[in-house]
């Protein structure tokens, strides 16, 4: 997971700068008119960061351990639908910035499944910490009884 989040903060900065150049090469100055701001911060906030926070989650609470089968296909789940919202954005934006055609049926049917797949993946990552938090709990109990 640390490898995942280090690639997508590479890309999501790398993204920025892609925009940049561009967006400045084809005097493009309209950033409402195309999607290519905000693969950037997709990348960064969903690839790069909320892995980080889940990394975190799991040396707290050991989900992998607790729910290995819900936390591996959240995990699976998630680095596709943010690899294809995130690839989806980049095509599309860069279409409108060179002045291509971006209305593509297709495009917008890649870019549902990535976020299908995100969806899928944040009920199974609830799934696996709602059994990690159960254990957390009920091992807190159980010390607390011995302890009494």
């Amino acid at each position: 997971m640390l490898y995942t989040a280090f690639t997508f903060g590479i890309t999501g900065v790398l993204s920025g700068l892609y925009y940049r150049e561009l967006t400045k090469g084809n005097g493009f100055v309209d950033r409402s008119a195309s999607q290519l701001p905000l693969v950037h911060t997709h990348l960064l906030i969903l690839g790069f960061i909320f892995l980080l926070i889940i990394m975190a989650l799991e040396k707290i609470f050991s989900i992998s351990s607790i729910a290995p089968r819900a936390f591996a296909w959240f995990y699976w789940l998630w680095t596709v639908g943010v690899a294809l919202t995130g690839g989806m954005m980049l095509v599309k934006g860069t279409l409108v910035v060179v002045g291509a055609d971006a209305s593509s049926a297709a495009f917008a049917g890649i870019a549902g499944l990535g976020h299908i797949a995100l969806t899928v993946a944040i009920v199974l990552l609830f799934v696996a910490m709602r059994a990690a938090v159960k254990r957390d709990v009920s091992v807190v109990a159980q010390k607390a009884a011995q302890a009494a």
